[in-house]
């Protein structure tokens, strides 16, 4: 059996990002689903909406996207799901977006484990109250699910490897991120309703070492596959050179995730840049903790560090809340996460006019 491929070499990765510049882009679930279940799943898959969004994010001058595959609608209807994907990228590509598309994800905020069929509705005043991870955590520390999990990496890779409207493969959202942010009593609805809820995690048995090891052949299987896009997985948590920092060994280009302020971010970015690789900020803005737009996003530009804020659309996933137990930090009304209204008026028209200079500059 051949090698498994190993990461690009540095200076590859570098002429990549000389062709694509820094991206300036969004993390997206357009504002009809709850979860990227609901977003993927053949009878809530949602292509006029979609199409409506992403011709916002494409007026603003956004020139990418990053959202999430759920590996439970591909084992339940892989050809279906591959249309779609194909339909979206189509849909994205004709706005001017090309997309990063994440495989795997460890963060569920409420502790769901995800579920086929009807997605429960959000509970008012909650984040993210229907987010569930993927493959979901019971899924992850099952070492009998690995050739399941294989399947689909290749499969949907391999369908997809040498498509141009991707922009990049991020095998992996924030392996080993265990933490149910939901408060009890939503938990306990949870329960109540009937839906897949996994309790915190026992600390003499955490997530992230079973994660790192699905990361590990996540990254193995998407080369085999022969993805001709990079490949990435964020470092996220302040204890990444500990725990994650084998990411970036793994990756072709560098990325992370930072909701804090910029001194903080340009930390983080000066130590990265030993990698030698480019780097993308795939995860920022969060007004209330100092990672906003008039102050990162000018940053990002000029240091050619490529970004993707969360939240485009304001809807069912209610992310323009804050995380719960962060709600003494916008006690004046602002908005945590998302740019737009239902109706595509912004939240901030200011803001979006950052926005608007930031993606101009990158086309300069």
């Amino acid at each position: 059996m051949p090698a498994t491929p190993t990461p690009w070499p540095a200076d590859r990765a570098q002429a990549w990002s000389a062709r694509h510049r820094a991206p300036i882009g969004f993390n997206y679930l357009p504002r009809t689903a709850v979860n990227w279940t609901e977003l993927w799943q053949r009878e809530s898959f949602d292509l006029p909406t979609i199409e409506q969004e992403l011709s916002w994010a494409a007026d603003i001058g956004f020139d990418s996207l990053r959202t999430n595959l759920p590996w439970l609608v591909w084992r339940d209807d892989p050809d279906g799901l591959r249309a779609r994907i194909d339909r979206f990228l189509g849909a994205a590509a004709n706005r001017g977006l090309r997309t990063m598309l994440c495989l795997f994800d460890d963060c569920s905020f409420s502790g769901l484990e995800p579920y086929l069929g009807p997605q429960a509705d959000p509970i008012p005043g909650i984040h993210n109250s229907g987010a569930a991870a993927s493959p979901g955590r019971a899924v992850v520390r099952d070492p009998s699910e690995r050739p399941a999990l294989e399947r689909y990496v290749r499969d949907v890779v391999g369908h997809f490897a040498h498509d141009d409207r991707i922009l990049a493969w991020d095998v992996y959202n924030e392996p080993g991120n265990d933490f149910v942010f939901v408060p009890r009593e939503v938990a306990e609805r949870s329960a109540a309703r009937a839906l897949p809820f996994t309790p915190p995690t026992d600390p003499a048995d955490p997530l992230w070492p079973h994660s790192m090891s699905l990361a590990r052949d996540a990254f193995a299987w998407a080369r085999v596959a022969g993805a001709s896009q990079p490949l990435t997985a964020a470092i996220w948590s302040l204890q990444w050179e500990e725990r994650e920092r084998e990411l970036l060994d793994l990756s072709d280009v560098v990325s992370f995730h930072s909701y804090l302020p910029l001194e903080m971010v340009a930390a983080q970015v000066e130590r990265l840049r030993a990698t030698g690789r480019p780097i993308l900020c795939t995860e920022w803005l969060a007004r209330g903790l100092g990672s906003r737009a008039e102050t990162h996003l000018p940053w990002f530009v000029e240091q050619r560090v490529g970004c993707f804020h969360w939240g485009l659309v304001n809807g069912r996933t209610q992310t323009h809340l804050p995380w719960p137990r962060f709600e003494s930090l916008y006690t004046d009304g602002r908005w945590h996460h998302d740019l737009l209204h239902p109706d595509g008026t912004p939240w901030d028209a200011n803001e979006i006019e950052i926005f608007r200079r930031a993606c101009a500059a990158t086309r300069a």
